[in-house]
């Protein structure tokens, strides 16, 4: 039986990434890399340990220990740990981090693939076991978009692109073709919220993938948090990326946002 690892950092994601591959016959070895890392994950797991992101050495040694030769990386783990004092690295991580030309996400990202392809371990496309959360072009809440929203959404698709382009985030939120706020650091959930105070109602949310997206991290991903903050920030609908956006507690997420009126597309 082949073993996987899962770096797993929060959400819903890393949870449905170890049930499929159970159901594939993986056996499954996760590494909770935050304190709020969802522990639902040890049901589809052989083991499952909690060690913190910063703690390099011992992530690795977890990996190397159990032969694990392949991993995914999956589930929000923010930069804006490195800046909080909210983990406390190792001499290893540390290293890694200075090292770095910058400090953008795939340059960090980069850093650990190598890290892991120097152990013997190969990095896992995040969607090769969970492609079916992908949705397809077009709406899935019961209201379509205003032809106003709609313009926003393509406005916001366009702008969030060149955002990716040059790795600051995913995520941008428009109104009535004006940007509100652009994601960086802080995350989607902050960015939402900012940018609906500036909106002041009536805000459109758009995520989308990079233009040079590595699949092996990073994959966007909405859920039901992101509708919920969208619904207290005062947002009315949300573009993604059919067929690159990874949407997790999808039936929920969709009666909640049907509930709110907010409508959402796959574009």
């Amino acid at each position: 039986m082949d073993r996987l690892g899962i770096l797993a950092g929060t959400g819903k994601l890393p949870v449905e990434c170890a049930r499929a591959a159970q159901k594939l016959g993986y056996e499954v070895y996760a590494i909770g890399l935050l304190a709020d890392s969802d522990p639902q994950i040890a049901q589809f797991t052989k083991d499952f340990q909690f060690i913190s992101v910063a703690q390099l050495d011992a992530v690795f040694n977890y990996l190397v220990r159990n032969q694990i030769k392949q991993v995914t990386l999956i589930g929000k783990v923010t930069k804006e740990l490195l800046f909080n004092g909210a983990v406390i690295p190792d001499a290893r991580m540390i290293q890694l981090i200075m090292s770095l030309p910058d400090r953008k996400d795939d340059t960090i990202m980069m850093a650990f693939v190598r890290e892991l392809a120097k152990a013997g371990i190969q990095t896992f496309d995040q969607t090769k076991l969970i492609r079916k959360l992908m949705p397809r072009r077009g709406t899935i809440t019961q209201r379509e978009p205003t032809e106003i929203e709609r313009q926003d959404m393509e406005f916001g698709f366009r702008i969030a692109k060149e955002l990716g382009r040059f790795d600051i985030g995913q995520t941008v939120v428009v109104k009535n073709r004006a940007v509100m706020a652009l994601e960086a650091i802080e995350g989607t959930d902050a960015c939402i919220e900012r940018g609906g105070k500036l909106a002041h109602g009536g805000a459109v949310v758009a995520k989308v993938s990079k233009p040079q997206q590595d699949n092996r991290f990073d994959v966007p991903t909405v859920g039901y948090r992101t509708i919920e903050n969208m619904a207290k920030a005062g947002a009315t609908a949300l573009a993604i990326e059919a067929g690159k956006t990874l949407l997790v507690e999808r039936e929920q997420m969709i009666a909640f946002a049907d509930e709110k009126g907010i409508s959402i597309v796959a574009m």
